[in-house]
């Protein structure tokens, strides 16, 4: 294995999610010889300033002896996640040419390093490949290698390569007026799912995202992801508390035995996408979404959550 990567870990207000984070994080095979750099956003208001302020807190109390090195950058105003995100890749993988991100809900299993480390070597010469994620969906994997070829993009624990994030850019005009029908079924992977109006969303403001602009660059350059296909990270910010995610338990894994292993990976040189591996992904959302009554049941619920948070 080649010189490792640095991680970089995004954090906010969620003192015990990312408290989480770095626990699962510390116990990684390479944990120890790699270097961590912690972003902390500043408070967007009042009501979060205590909750930065445990964050803070936490994360200063680390100790040294669990990664080769702990790197903090706080930052005196708030930035939002979207632009700490771009940033904070932007400057690391600049200075190192990869990089190994986290949000500060993302538990990790034990070999998750090994993997994104052992990825980034193994495609860094393969230019097709832009992306490696340690997540995937909760779908059946037989049939299907230990990592798989195809368009999508995950975030929830992901590795990239200079060379290729210097080609990121968020321009809401230039991807709504570029994209035509055909684009728009690609990304949603052939209307399985709605991506898109993550596009859309940015573009009215009503959310302030950087994931589908990523998306959107590796498809402009006819890139594609490395996928693992039994997952090694997992979000546990599905419960309202985060920014841009809902309470939603779709897509919660089983804790699986291989979560706490010390694994070996057998990498995809076949860079063509996965047909088996999109198949079972497009019944995965067919099946999220469920009949009209249970989609009422998850609006409501979300509606009952909002108002008495």
């Amino acid at each position: 294995m080649n010189h490792l990567s640095p991680i970089v870990l995004f954090v906010y207000n969620r003192p015990s999610h990312t408290q989480q984070t770095i626990e699962s994080l510390s116990k990684n095979l390479l944990a120890s010889d790699s270097i961590l750099y912690i972003y902390s956003d500043a408070s967007k208001n009042e009501h979060d300033s205590i909750k930065v302020g445990q964050v803070r807190n936490y994360i200063h109390s680390i100790s040294k002896a669990l990664f080769k090195d702990i790197v903090i950058i706080e930052k005196a105003t708030n930035e939002g996640l979207a632009s700490s995100i771009i940033c904070g890749v932007s400057d690391i993988v600049s200075k190192y040419g990869k990089v190994i991100v986290l949000e500060d809900d993302i538990v990790t299993g034990r070999s998750f390093l090994k993997f994104m480390n052992s990825a980034l070597d193994f495609y860094q010469n393969k230019k097709t490949i832009w992306h490696i994620s340690g997540w995937n969906y909760p779908i059946e994997t037989d049939n299907i290698s230990d990592v798989f070829i195809w368009r999508g993009m995950e975030c929830w624990g992901w590795a990239t390569w200079s060379d290729r994030w210097q080609y990121f850019k968020k321009d809401v005009e230039h991807t709504v007026s570029k994209f035509n029908k055909d684009d728009i079924n690609a990304l949603n992977l052939d209307n399985s799912r709605n991506v898109w109006r993550q596009v859309t969303g940015n573009k009215s403001g009503k959310i302030n995202t950087w994931a589908i602009f990523w998306y959107i660059t590796i498809y402009e350059n006819n890139g594609m992801s490395a996928n693992i296909s039994r997952s090694l990270s997992q979000n546990i910010g599905m419960d309202g508390t985060g920014d841009n995610c809902d309470d939603n338990d779709i897509y919660r894994l089983d804790n699986r035995v291989y979560f706490k292993q010390d694994m070996n990976f057998e990498f995809e040189e076949d860079l063509q996408e996965n047909k088996l591996a999109v198949e079972r992904i497009k019944a995965f959302y067919k099946h999220s979404r469920g009949s009209i009554t249970d989609r009422i049941i998850r609006k409501l619920k979300k509606i009952i959550s909002l108002y008495f948070s």
